[in-house]
């Protein structure tokens, strides 16, 4: 997986690339689609929602920038398989997955490395999570009519924020860095195209 999926494809990262090579993602999904684990493929999860493929994980990951002294704020746990990956990679991660069912599996299975810098809690991930705001990296699992105004203000100063707008059928990963305290000083940048399921919430699509 690391070499086919992620060097090839040009994820150079160093800690990325160890992480990804380290935390068994098979043990994120259901025993019947566990040999399917390390295939460049979206997975299903349950819920009408997805594991993300190894490269896009490995390229969404990357354009954080993780130093690991980050404070980050994933938008849509799922199965908590990113979220492991955020948790290897910077100081504290807070999570938030609208569908209970996934949160709390994505629970036991975290707990189950012994991870003490998660917090996951269920709800509509479109507000973020204010009163631990600031971040210094949001990253979003799911794809977006437009960025959430709520996120930008929640972004610290230098912080970037990574994720997928447009369409529901198709979508444009962005990187968001803010470059001063007003929300709307930011500079974006277009990653590449990605089709990601829905962000359902009152700042996303509407259910």
């Amino acid at each position: 997986m690391i070499n086919k999926n992620l060097k090839a494809r040009g994820i150079t990262d160093e800690r990325v690339l160890r992480t990804m090579g380290t935390i068994p993602r098979h043990l994120f999904l259901e025993e019947g689609l566990q040999d399917q684990a390390y295939s460049d493929n979206p997975l299903p999860i349950g819920s009408r929602q997805t594991i993300s493929q190894p490269y896009i994980v490995g390229l969404m990951t990357e354009s954080l920038e993780l130093r690991g002294t980050e404070k980050i704020l994933e938008i849509g746990t799922g199965c908590g398989y990113q979220t492991a990956i955020l948790a290897e990679l910077a100081e504290m991660v807070f999570s938030i997955e609208r569908i209970a069912s996934l949160a709390f599996r994505a629970q036991r299975t975290l707990d189950s490395f012994h991870y003490h810098n998660i917090l996951i809690r269920v709800g509509d991930g479109t507000y973020g999570w204010s009163e631990e705001a600031p971040f210094d990296a949001i990253i979003v699992t799911a794809g977006a009519p437009e960025i959430p105004e709520t996120l930008k203000k929640q972004l610290a100063v230098g912080g970037r924020l990574i994720i997928p707008v447009g369409s529901r059928s198709s979508q444009t990963l962005l990187r968001i860095t803010r470059l001063s305290e007003e929300p709307d000083d930011i500079k974006t940048e277009d990653v590449c195209g990605c089709r990601f399921v829905d962000l359902i919430g009152e700042h996303g699509w509407k259910d």
